[in-house]
């Protein structure tokens, strides 16, 4: 029996699974390998605007401390759910092992619709969980960051209220903070700027001219939006963007600008046009070079994988691509996958940087940040690429091969206490 369950936590152990199968792994270090060192859940009470009490359920998985303190995003989210907060958290072993970060996986959030309270309501509920958490994380233990639903705001209340409990400033206890609290410059289009990076590497590996290339992006908030960004500044065609609210293609090419100037007035696309709009399942199989799915979990799946008519498929998000579909991708060599743990990797890698800064009191210029990001994630795609292709495996494979081996091999080397 487990408190894991859902199928977002299953897809999870199905990757890993297959992982492990392909390493030959043994099977008695496998569940030491693939199940979290920690789980915690927390209630969450705060007093609404209207002077009522309100509980909300908050959690925190922590997948492993073998290489160093854990690392992990914090969402608010009003369906969020354990067994997904803990696939979330074992993702991001994988993602951290792959980049060379001396971190575990992990990731927490609360259960709680942004929209639907108040910004009191939302700092009241975000130092209430920082508060029940502060005996579980630190600096060196576990250092929070934002997710889907959580900004730089939020991130700051949580370091308020930690630096005010131990009675000194702790930048370090959270990354994605604003550069005014100790964050770093690029951290915000760091994720983004990662998805472009990747992208263009594989359609040059293609032979297909970047500045010539035509892309699609599901979801636009800070990954997509930022990714959408910058590859027009690149010289790419956008012809099709969506969030949760609507969907718009547009086959010569919509108008960026504009879009993102009306997606941070309203805070979604909905109404920014009549004329373009599409069904948001369809805008995934419409053509294009590059399809960035930014938004949420298993959005490619059996039933539209084989449709799919793009040549590069770059994950923004985390666990966009069901195994089913999986299986259905690697046998159509047309489409260059380039893997969630991957491909969206340098939200991580800058809060590194961003963690690193805060330790040392010592800022570096964006410039810096962002070409120690090129380096990282040029030498991660170059390592997935040579396994790739020296295994005949599928890039998923080889990036999770990576990985998986190196949490392997430190558990391995630090052995089990008695």
């Amino acid at each position: 029996m487990s408190v894991y369950t859902g199928e977002v936590f299953e897809m999870a152990r199905t990757q890993f699974n297959r992982i492990a199968d392909q390493l030959n792994m043994p099977v008695d270090e496998r569940d030491r390998i693939f199940y979290p060192k920690r789980a915690l859940t927390v209630s969450c009470p705060i007093h609404r605007d209207d002077g009522s009490t309100m509980v909300y359920q908050g959690y925190r998985v922590q997948h492993h401390l073998t290489l160093g303190p854990t690392k992990g995003g914090t969402r608010f989210s009003n369906n969020l759910e354990i067994g997904e907060v803990a696939a979330l958290a074992i993702w991001m072993s994988w993602k951290c092992a792959l980049a060379g970060l001396p971190y575990g996986g992990a990731k927490g959030g609360v259960c709680v619709d942004p929209p639907a309270v108040s910004q009191r309501e939302l700092e009241a509920i975000s130092r209430r969980y920082m508060q029940e958490m502060i005996p579980f994380v630190g600096p060196h233990t576990d250092i929070m960051a934002p997710d889907m639903g959580t900004n730089e705001q939020v991130m700051a209340w949580f370091m308020d209220t930690y630096s005010m409990h131990v009675g000194h400033t702790v930048s370090e206890i959270v990354t994605g903070k604003p550069v005014a609290s100790g964050g770093t410059l690029g951290r915000r289009e760091a994720t983004g700027r990662s998805i472009v990076y990747l992208a263009e590497q594989a359609l040059e590996k293609l032979e297909i001219n970047p500045r010539h290339a035509t892309v699609i992006v599901q979801g636009f908030g800070n990954v997509g939006g930022y990714a959408t960004q910058i590859f027009h500044e690149h010289g790419a065609k956008v012809v099709g963007v969506s969030d949760h609210t609507a969907a718009y293609y547009n086959a010569d090419g919509l108008d960026v600008p504009a879009l993102v100037a009306y997606g941070r007035k309203h805070g979604v696309l909905k109404g920014f046009s009549t004329e373009l709009t599409i069904n948001r399942e369809k805008l995934l199989t419409q053509p294009c070079d590059v399809l960035v799915p930014a938004a949420i979990e298993r959005v490619i799946t059996e039933k539209n994988a084989g449709s799919l008519r793009c040549r590069v498929l770059a994950e923004g998000a985390n666990g966009p691509t069901t195994p089913e579909a999986d299986t259905i991708l690697d046998q159509n060599k047309d489409i260059f996958v380039i893997p969630d743990i991957l491909c969206n990797s340098g939200g991580v890698i800058v809060s590194y940087f961003e963690w690193v800064q805060d330790l040392q009191q010592f800022f570096w210029g964006e410039t810096e940040v962002n070409d120690r990001l090129a380096q990282v994630m040029g030498k991660a795609f170059a390592q997935v690429t040579a396994r790739a292709k020296a295994e005949n495996v599928s890039m998923r494979t080889a990036a999770m091969a990576i990985g998986v081996e190196k949490v392997q091999l430190a558990k391995r080397t630090r052995g089990l206490f008695p």
